[in-house]
């Protein structure tokens, strides 16, 4: 029977910490495999309580609240890697966890559902004026009319970002009869009968219903503003469960007043609330056709579940394997084992020469190197060896003493 492999590390001495009340699914994972000290928190830390909490932390699992500052990372000693589990990974300072080898993880797959359902669900609502009526029928007043209310068929959407949501909000708005069009920096094979479209300008002229599905780079801060706001077709609706700062909400208001757009639905804001219960304001409160959430896009018990095993088996996977597939900052690389061996990870800084300096050192104490793999990135160098079982710990010591090395660890 071939050999199992564990971490050498003792499983019971290796700390996890999961904030925001990440799904147990996640926790459940690790205790499942052995891993008894894990710490789950529902909400978020401030930069100095996670500074006092992280000193003996392995594994750090986050949502979108908890900032990963360079002060942080710098109380990060132990810190192995990261979990964001949602899909950006903004929160996190990547220069600085990229300099001290931490890699972090992300699930940018796992609640794409859950969101462009609300898109479509979200569409529904406005374009048949549900958000008045439903108010009136709180307050009491009973108003049955169809002015104003249409029906999504035959309607175009405009989608600005075909990536994963994007491209899936497609295929479900092609299902209820919409004519769909999109824009995208980056050329992308339409899905169905999407139409992609050269400019921005393009589609907005022509979409009843704009959904914006972009990433939180300075190029989309404020994408949507006064000067393009007056592109819109007129009456059309704004939908924006992407970023909270690619909108000007002051110039969308009076857009909204101005009956220039006839709706809109907002879930992601330039500055939110950190935990529940706490107050919150936007331009948009009190507007008439406007859906207001609290960044609730990809908050379903299922896409919860989802990223909770996905970003967990990425975590378990680095700290038992040392496969980086998925991570944002240490090189990618997924290896096969070998049998008779010990495993070391070696994390340094991307400068000639380390590569040449490991080997030398290894062989001039006559250490046999089975197996070795290296990947870059412009930063850092990922290096994975297998050697011989006699002598892994001296080997351990000698890469410790390697040049430009950032962090070195007996796998298995």
């Amino acid at each position: 029977m071939p050999e199992k492999k564990v971490t050498s590390y003792p499983k019971e001495k290796i700390n996890i910490l999961l904030l925001e009340n990440i799904s147990k699914a996640a926790a459940e994972k690790f205790l499942e495999n052995g891993y008894v000290s894990v710490k789950r928190l529902t909400g978020a830390l401030s930069e100095s309580d996670l500074i006092k909490e992280i000193k003996n932390v392995h594994l750090l699992g986050i949502r979108s609240k908890s900032k990963i500052t360079p002060a942080v990372l710098e109380h990060a000693q132990k810190l192995q890697a990261i979990g964001c589990f949602c899909i950006g990974t903004n929160q996190v300072d990547l220069k600085e966890a990229t300099s001290k080898g931490v890699a972090v993880f992300n699930a940018p797959y796992s609640n794409t559902r859950s969101v462009a359902e609300l898109v479509i669900a979200s569409s529904i609502f406005l374009i048949r004026r549900i958000p008045d009526k439903n108010k009136s029928a709180h307050s009491g007043i009973w108003m049955k009319e169809s002015a104003g209310s249409h029906e999504l068929r035959g309607k175009t959407l405009g989608i600005i970002g075909y990536g994963n949501i994007g491209s899936q909000v497609s295929v479900l708005a092609e299902a209820f009869g919409m004519k769909v069009i999109f824009y995208d920096t980056e050329t992308k094979m339409p899905l169905g009968n999407a139409e992609s479209k050269k400019t921005m300008k393009d589609v907005l002229k022509q979409a009843d219903i704009v959904t914006l599905h972009v990433p939180d780079l300075p190029s989309t801060r404020n994408l949507i503003n006064k000067t393009n706001i007056p592109f819109f077709k007129k009456g059309s609706i704004l939908i924006n469960y992407a970023r909270g700062k690619v909108v000007d909400l002051d110039e969308l208001r009076k857009a909204l007043l101005n009956n220039d757009l006839s709706g809109a639905a907002i879930d992601v804001y330039p500055s939110e609330p950190a935990k529940n219960g706490e107050h919150f304001e936007t331009p948009l409160q009190g507007l008439s056709n406007v859906i207001l959430t609290p960044h609730i896009g990809g908050s379903t018990e299922e896409a919860q579940q989802n990223i909770g095993e996905d970003v967990s088996n990425k975590l378990f996977n680095f700290l038992e394997k040392g496969i980086t597939t998925g991570s944002h900052t240490v090189p990618p690389l997924n290896l096969p084992p070998h049998e008779n061996t010990h495993r070391i990870l070696h994390i340094h800084k991307n400068v000639p020469g380390v590569l040449s300096e490991i080997n030398t050192q290894l062989s001039s104490h006559k250490i046999n190197i089975l197996g070795q793999y290296l990947k870059t990135n412009d930063e850092i160098g990922y290096v994975v060896l297998d050697v011989n079982k006699n002598l892994s710990h001296e080997a351990l010591e000698l890469l410790k003493e390697v040049n430009h090395t950032i962090k070195v660890r007996l796998l298995y």
